[in-house]
This record gives structure tokens, C-alpha cells and sequence, in this order.
């Protein structure tokens, strides 16, 4: 369900036009219950003046891959309520990047959650992400008429 949510995502059915445009490209390598991994090319669409990787665009798509994470544990909506990301390198337009993202804290009503972006060959940190989500009453459904 988790996989099928985040296909709707990227092909602009569910979400927000910047959802799909922060997730272009992404490819999903291994998923199973609270582990996620992806590869994905950064697009130009998310460039900053100086062709980096927009920092913003970095944050929304940790945030977005975080939620599908733990759908995919806990097979509920949930909402961001403690989130930082902590940036250590830039990433360029049109560079290789693995995503690992990861139930790290399972309290019932909140769950936790680590993304990290690393530098596809050499595995240099990019960023890594960490949230705290509760639980949301809306369903899947609902989420996908927002």
C-alpha cells in the first residue's frame, strides 16, 4: 500500500504538484516493513542559484520518503511533529544519490524515523533526516483527495 501510495506521488495523482516535482525521478532499489531504500538523480528542477541541490527540496523530500516509511510499518497516516535535518554536503544537479530510510522507534502513537542521503559510489553523507510522526486519523483516501 505504502509503495503503491508513493507511485501515485510521483506520477502527480495524489499530493501536490511540488511533491512530484521534488520526487521526479526517484526509484525505489528495496522495501519492506519500516526499511526503504532508493536511488534517485537530483533534477534540475530543485537547483538552487548555484546548481545545488536545493536545501528545501532536500527537507521536503526526507519528510515525504519519512511518512512512506512508516506507512509502510505501521500501515496508517501519519503526521510530521518533531522534524531536523542536519546537512553535512552539497549535492549537484544531476548526481547519484542512495536514499536509506528507516523505523528507528516504535511508541505507539509516535514513530520514528532516519533518512539518509548519501552520495551514490563514495557514500559521503549528504544530509540525514530525522522525524518523530504521530499518528493521523484520516485515511489513505482522504489523504489523496488533499
Amino acid at each position: 500500500t505504502s509503495l503503491a501510495w508513493l507511485r501515485g506521488i510521483l506520477q502527480g495523482k495524489i499530493g501536490h504538484g511540488l511533491d512530484t516535482r521534488v520526487l521526479q525521478g526517484l526509484r525505489v532499489i528495496h522495501a519492506e516493513k519500516g526499511f526503504m531504500r532508493f536511488d534517485f538523480v537530483v533534477p534540475k528542477s530543485v537547483s538552487d542559484i548555484d546548481g545545488n541541490w536545493n536545501v528545501g527540496a532536500l527537507a521536503s523530500l526526507v519528510d515525504l520518503l519519512g511518512g512512506v516509511t512508516i506507512f509502510s510499518f505501521a500501515n496508517r497516516v501519519v503526521t510530521s511533529v518533531d522534524f531536523s535535518v542536519s546537512y553535512y554536503s552539497t549535492a549537484k544537479i544531476q548526481e547519484h544519490v542512495e536514499i536509506e530510510s528507516k523505523v528507528s522507534a516504535d511508541k505507539g502513537n509516535l514513530i520514528h524515523v532516519v533518512v539518509e542521503v548519501k552520495r551514490k559510489g563514495n557514500g559521503e553523507v549528504i544530509a540525514v533526516g530525522k522525524l518523530w510522526m504521530a499518528s493521523n486519523k484520516l485515511s489513505v483516501a482522504q489523504v489523496s483527495n488533499l
